[in-house]
């Protein structure tokens, strides 16, 4: 009798819910599920601030206190600062790479033009001209703007009139873009290079000057091989008349 009614007294005889747990720590759980809830959707409504500190929530239980969250922040990549580094790395491949190229290539065709204007007869420009590895580099570089250039609409712009020939009005917008613009710079480099070389053999093989020559060839290419052939007829002509004088 003394034990039933020990156990009926309310001082010593703790509410038990549903689950089995003390329903003051069910009221804490209960507290604490809705602080992590209002804590998810503030997170899920500022990404930025979820990047920051989402990850650092943890969850600590304890018997006399329940469930205690604890924040602790952990710094991360703040996303709006990796999109402005995606728009900028976009930016590099087209304007600052069509910028670096054209000059790469016009600084690496200056050596040999410098070659056959100031030492013409040397060795060395000699063994250099003879190579064909300035080309090679040349055509690859090419090759890579014209990849990086190449858009669905080149072959149309480029045959625009109904005779399947190109227009002005195509080419033009063809060389609006930088990269298309570099790649044709580099194109001209090669071929000025190529035409340069030519004359300079020429030159030595048939004792005629072609310093003039091979400077017009770097930025007037036409005009400089014009101005060779009449520099070779102009030395033949005097070569003619020094031996009937003879």
């Amino acid at each position: 009798m003394f034990l039933s009614s020990c156990i009926s007294h309310p001082l010593i005889s703790p509410k038990i819910s549903h689950f089995g747990q003390p329903s003051n720590l069910r009221r804490d759980v209960e507290v604490d599920k809705r602080f992590t809830s209002v804590l998810k959707t503030r997170a899920t409504d500022q990404p930025s601030q979820q990047a920051k500190i989402g990850a650092g929530l943890l969850g600590e239980w304890s018997f006399a206190r329940g469930t205690r969250l604890v924040i602790r922040p952990k710094v991360s990549t703040f996303i709006p600062f990796r999109k402005s580094f995606e728009v900028h790395a976009s930016w590099l491949t087209t304007s600052q790479i069509a910028s670096s190229m054209f000059t790469l290539g016009t600084a690496a065709v200056l050596p040999f033009y410098t070659l056959m204007v100031f030492a013409p007869k040397a060795e060395l420009t000699k063994k250099t001209m003879e190579s064909g590895v300035p080309f090679i580099v040349l055509g690859l570089l090419y090759a890579y703007l014209l990849y990086l250039s190449w858009t669905p609409d080149t072959i149309r712009l480029m045959f625009a009139s109904k005779y399947l020939l190109p227009e002005l009005s195509g080419m033009a917008k063809m060389f609006s873009s930088e990269m298309t613009l570099a790649s044709a710079w580099i194109h001209l480099l090669a071929v000025d290079l190529f035409a340069a070389r030519q004359v300079f053999h020429d030159g030595l093989q048939n004792q005629v000057e072609t310093r003039h020559s091979v400077s017009l060839c770097l930025l007037f290419c036409p005009i400089g091989i014009v101005t060779h052939f009449v520099t070779k007829a102009l030395a033949d002509t005097a070569a003619g008349d020094r031996h009937r004088m003879h």
